[in-house]
């Protein structure tokens, strides 16, 4: 079987694909700063983006490369310096991917690469034609607009090497082992339905399930090229969300409460823009690829993530 070399391979995504990889035969390398010993069909390899170094016999292995590495975007206040993080961490590493590509001998056939929703801003300026926003328009101007604009085009020379080159840009991903939903269920487990702001922003979700799912479609999918939004079929309000958690953790047993914007702006910062930002998704263009999703719906998604 093929082998699939993986970046920010330990991470929430990472380890959920590296899991379904191997369950279905493939060999797995995980790019990490520091090698680990291996264990069945998984190995580590070496790489520092930011010194520009990489285990060349680690490229030379994989048929298939899984671009999923970057700092987290959530996990700390937005200072100038953690800025700049963010974006060092997908720019440098996608140009240490295609640059490398480009210049020694290799077998791989496809890149295939995260990306953000945050590409595409807020709905408020979605254009007022358009009900969903879709891999056709332009990049917000804002930071995770940019960010993500330098993100995807570090991996453009990706094409030049001859390379297959997709890109997932990822909604808000649902699981159980960690990101969003822990945060939403541990306050309702106390009885509080903690909603952000109005509660009206949309979000754009997929479960942990079916972006692995999709990161294996487009693996295996040669017709797949170019970007693709990796978002649920159907995006809820945060309102819709919090409160489906609730109903399913503790029935009628839970008080809603609404966490003013002001107080979210005090303690997140910036990072409060994201959490109160409001953007409806199109999943079209991989649905009219043939990808199937096995969660479309929130609450077909709750039932799974929740069930004790």
């Amino acid at each position: 079987m093929q082998t699939i070399l993986i970046s920010g391979g330990t991470g929430l995504l990472g380890s959920a694909l590296t899991e379904m990889l191997t369950a279905k035969g493939y060999s797995v390398i995980i790019l990490t700063r520091k090698a680990r010993p291996s264990h069945g069909a998984v190995s580590y390899a070496e790489w520092d983006p930011a010194a520009g170094t990489i285990d060349l016999n680690a490229v030379q292995q994989a048929d298939h490369i899984v671009h999923l590495a970057g700092a987290n975007v959530a996990d700390k206040r937005w200072t100038k310096k953690r800025k700049k993080e963010i974006v060092d961490s997908r720019v440098q590493s996608g140009e240490l991917i295609a640059q490398t590509l480009q210049s020694h001998p290799n077998k791989v056939k496809s890149v295939i690469s995260t990306s953000g929703i945050g590409w595409y801003g807020d709905d408020k300026i979605r254009p007022k034609e358009k009900n969903m926003f879709t891999e056709e328009d332009p990049a917000d101007t804002e930071y995770l607009g940019e960010t993500c604009r330098q993100w995807e085009l570090s991996l453009k020379p990706v094409t030049a090497a001859g390379k297959r080159l997709v890109i997932l840009r990822t909604g808000i991903v649902l699981s159980k082992a960690g990101g969003a939903l822990p945060s939403f269920v541990k306050p309702i487990r106390m009885g509080i339905a903690a909603i952000l702001g109005n509660g009206r922003q949309m979000i754009s979700w997929i479960h942990i399930d079916d972006i692995t799912r999709l990161f294996l479609y487009a693996i295996e999918q040669e017709s797949m090229q170019g970007i693709y939004n990796a978002v649920s079929p159907q995006p809820v309000t945060n309102e819709h969300l919090v409160q489906g958690i609730a109903k399913k953790i503790k029935g009628k047993f839970c008080i809603e409460v609404n966490v003013p914007s002001f107080l979210l702006k005090l303690v997140l910062g910036e990072l409060s823009v994201e959490v109160l930002k409001s953007a409806t998704v199109s999943s079209g263009k991989v649905t009219r690829q043939g990808f199937q999703f096995l969660y479309p719906s929130m609450s077909v998604a709750l039932e799974n993530l929740l069930k004790k």
